[in-house]
């Protein structure tokens, strides 16, 4: 496998039969999707921007990813928000885990570093309840 940066794209080449293509997108996709779904994660966030961490929605994953590919290995930076009342190293262990091994099952690359970062606590949302308006 070759790491075509300038387009964003790994590469392979497997055999006669031609090239294998996978862009960095799908990298940083399956990351963000790996991570989500681990218990304890609120959600991916693209950063802090001006002192908020912006949570993203489902579309926006690879937003809240940042990977570095070479020939036949891949860095990932992953920029969370966590649910309120987790044990936080334990949650990012978990991620950890799950991110490198969708990643290596999924691309072949052998992941040599996850990184997360937890940016936010999404605190409980209180419930709601209709009071009557009288009585």
């Amino acid at each position: 496998m070759g790491a075509d940066a300038s387009e964003g794209f790994i590469e392979s080449q497997e055999g006669e039969l031609g090239e294998v293509r996978i862009a960095n997108e799908v990298v940083s996709t399956i990351a963000g999707l790996a991570a989500v779904e681990v218990e304890g994660v609120a959600g991916m966030t693209g950063g802090l921007a001006g002192g908020i961490a912006e949570m993203l929605g489902r579309r926006n994953l690879s937003r809240g990813v940042r990977v570095e590919v070479g020939q036949h290995q891949a860095a990932i930076d992953l920029f969370i928000v966590i649910q309120y009342g987790v044990r936080i190293p334990d949650v990012a262990w978990k991620v950890q885990e799950n991110v490198k091994r969708q990643i290596e099952t999924m691309t072949g690359l052998e992941v040599t570093e996850v990184n997360v970062h937890v940016q936010g606590v999404q605190l409980p949302q209180p419930e709601r309840t209709e009071e009557s308006r009288v009585r």
